[in-house]
């Protein structure tokens, strides 16, 4: 069982805010998988499919494609790690997707500014569209890890 760390402490601007709870989020989703048990990290506990290993596939791609202009052609698709992939490479990739995405949010001082992203994709939202898309997806996904850790090893708590 883990202590629940309560929501973060943020400066008082709207993008400290936003990003703020962003990174928390993005740490609260990681920790449940870095340390999950294998298979269990990778089975199905719902008839739906969805996995805790999947789920964090999953986000790689979505801070991708939102920060750093990555297509993606099949989503259903990024639900499921590769079969070969360990929890630590699914973690790594996706720690290093949120610090791409953050060296992005780094060069942003206008929230109502396009993302500047590296390869177009069509436009791209704004900033502030982006962080609370992204606070949103996370959130989501965040839940449903909670849910798919306690099925697999009881663990609570972010």
């Amino acid at each position: 069982m883990r202590r629940d760390t309560p929501p973060p402490r943020t400066g008082s601007s709207e993008a400290e805010v936003l990003r703020g709870f962003l990174d928390y989020l993005r740490n609260s989703v990681s920790a449940k998988v870095e340390d999950a048990p294998e298979p269990q990290v990778r089975t199905a506990s719902v008839p739906s499919g969805t996995n805790l290993l999947g789920l964090l596939n999953h986000l790689t791609f979505v801070e991708r494609a939102t920060f750093l202009g990555e297509r993606v052609t099949d989503w259903q698709a990024t639900f499921h790690a590769a079969p070969a992939d360990s929890v630590a490479d699914v973690v790594t990739r996706y720690r290093q997707a949120v610090a791409r995405a953050n060296d992005v949010l780094d060069e942003c001082a206008d929230l109502g500014a396009p993302v500047p992203r590296p390869r177009s994709n069509g436009a791209a939202p704004s900033v502030r569209r982006a962080l609370t898309h992204m606070i949103e997806e996370t959130g989501r996904h965040a839940g449903h890890a909670d849910i798919l850790r306690e099925l697999i090893d009881g663990a609570t708590g972010r």
